[in-house]
């Protein structure tokens, strides 16, 4: 893929996080990606599999946002730093919903072939997550 064609699909893909698209985002994963996510459960393969984690994020935060800070592109790979915020009025991880905010900075590493995303790497602080929806309490230092 060209540059210019990740930075298309970038773009696309930030469109739909922030229409809570699901289906758009799946589409743009191979059928046999794979998508390593804390949120996931560790991996997860499949556009069935990878619609239902995207439509998990959507159930639980409502009013979901992604904005972009930098993108890295390095031949048929690309780092994305973002800042992911929403708030927890569906409930998540089967607890019912707190309706607090939650605010994260999140990496995806891709991997990209034909156009696709083969691979999805998603590194953000899970556990900063629970805390900020109350499922986690933290001590004070």
């Amino acid at each position: 893929m060209s540059r210019e064609q990740i930075e298309a699909l970038i773009e696309q893909r930030q469109q739909a996080w922030n229409a809570r698209d699901a289906r758009a985002l799946t589409e743009g994963h191979s059928p046999d990606c794979v998508v390593d996510s804390p949120m996931a459960g560790g991996s997860t393969r499949g556009h069935d599999a990878i619609e239902h984690v995207y439509s998990t994020y959507f159930r639980a935060f409502t009013d979901f946002r992604l904005e972009l800070d930098a993108v890295l592109i390095d031949g048929d790979h690309a780092a994305i730093f973002a800042t992911a915020s929403g708030t927890d009025l569906g409930g998540f991880m089967g607890m019912p919903p707190t309706g607090r905010a939650v605010k994260v900075p999140i990496v995806f590493l891709y991997e990209f072939r034909d156009g696709l995303i083969v691979r999805d790497r998603r590194v953000y602080d899970f556990t900063s997550v629970l805390i900020q929806i109350g499922m986690l309490k933290a001590k004070p230092s």
